[in-house]
């Protein structure tokens, strides 16, 4: 009955996400070093709640300013930063560098149209107040910038204590927050990050993982990119030569050596949900704060940020969509049309009819089977 209650409270306070956001303070161009979320991080309590975005990319200085915003970030996340911040872990994927300065990494170049993402190192003080706890940076961008880039990315998050993994440098991370013991790690397609493609390795490592810790969070970033790739195929997906992997083969596999949640990226638009072993895989959670850097026409402009209830063996009890959309003109906005639930529930229903789960109109994700 505890649970329900928590759960079932949680869920409802999300309702008015859009409608009472927080001031965002802003330290201009220093990073700051302390959150101004409300966390729970010494209560403890039954249920776990996480916040999930997609890629979050708010603006990028390469070749010169015209594409940062001209508050130099600080309302990023105004429109959602209550929710963010009420959540016992908040996560997204860090599509980009951290960098001043910096010369782009040689094979970019060879590329017919490349995107160069470099944010200036004090737009992850925004981060910080946001409320981020964890940030994957396996994806096809970190690598923009080199080794310099990458170098740099790791020591400005590590100067504000935002955690990270999925390089081979750092594949997994362990942590404790409110009485639990979490572990994250991340896998993508691109050099100098922890394989996707290698389902054996990967394994090996969420299980090594698990027995370290009692909450075990998974991102991956794979499959293609654009419109075309809202579905989830269930086989190896390639785009432009390179093998993206298998995201569903992935995701099994990594709740059965250990996974307790999974969050995926990287096609740029949002894929369908799945309840697997008890345990909810996200298979990719699109384009959440890219100011200005990709595309956000139709459906690569909405996304959900994801509320999810977990109990603590890891389990999926409840959760929430909250709609968000973005254009290039006004950035992240809630979405009062409500687009991506109807989208997120049509891709499930599509691609995983036996999905275990319930979506509602109003976002709320329940378990219809076990």
């Amino acid at each position: 009955m505890k649970i329900y209650l928590y759960c079932i409270t949680s869920c409802l306070l999300v309702i008015a996400a859009c409608d009472n956001p927080i001031a965002l303070k802003h330290k201009g161009t220093t990073i700051a070093t302390k959150p101004i979320k409300a966390k729970s991080t010494h209560i403890a309590h039954d249920t776990i709640s996480i916040a999930a975005v997609g890629d979050i990319m708010m603006g990028t200085s390469y070749p010169n300013n015209v594409n940062l915003p001209p508050d130099s970030g600080k309302n990023s996340f105004k429109a959602v930063l209550k929710e963010l911040q009420q959540a016992d872990i908040t996560f997204g994927n860090l599509e980009g560098t951290l960098l001043e300065g910096g010369h782009p990494a040689d094979y970019k170049k060879k590329m017919a149209n490349p995107y160069y993402f470099r944010m200036p190192p004090a737009y992850a003080g925004i981060l910080k107040e946001a409320g981020f706890d964890i940030v994957s940076l396996a994806n096809n961008h970190v690598g923009d910038f080199g080794e310099h880039g990458r170098i740099s990315t790791t020591k400005v998050l590590d100067s504000i204590g935002i955690r990270y993994a999925g390089l081979l440098t750092q594949p997994t991370i362990v942590f404790k927050s409110g009485g639990i013991t979490y572990g994250f790690c991340a896998f993508a397609p691109n050099a100098n990050t922890v394989p996707i493609t290698d389902l054996k390795n990967a394994a090996a490592i969420i299980s090594n993982l698990k027995k370290q810790v009692n909450i075990v969070i998974v991102s991956f970033h794979g499959g293609g990119e654009g419109l075309g790739f809202e579905h989830v195929p269930f086989k190896m997906e390639s785009f432009m030569r390179q093998k993206r992997g298998d995201v569903h083969a992935f995701a099994h596999n990594a709740i059965d050596a250990g996974a307790d949640v999974i969050f995926g990226n990287g096609p740029h638009v949002t894929r369908a949900l799945e309840v697997y072993n008890k345990r909810l895989i996200a298979y990719s959670l699109g384009n959440f704060c890219t100011y200005k850097s990709v595309s956000v026409a139709g459906v690569c402009g909405i996304a959900p940020l994801l509320k999810v209830f977990l109990n603590k063996k890891g389990e999926f009890l409840n959760g929430r969509i909250i709609p968000i959309k973005q254009t290039h003109l006004n950035g992240l906005e809630c979405d009062s049309t409500s687009k991506i639930i109807t989208r997120i529930k049509m891709l499930t229903e599509t691609d995983f009819p036996r999905s275990g789960l319930n979506i509602a109109d109003d976002g709320i994700i329940t378990v219809t089977q076990q």
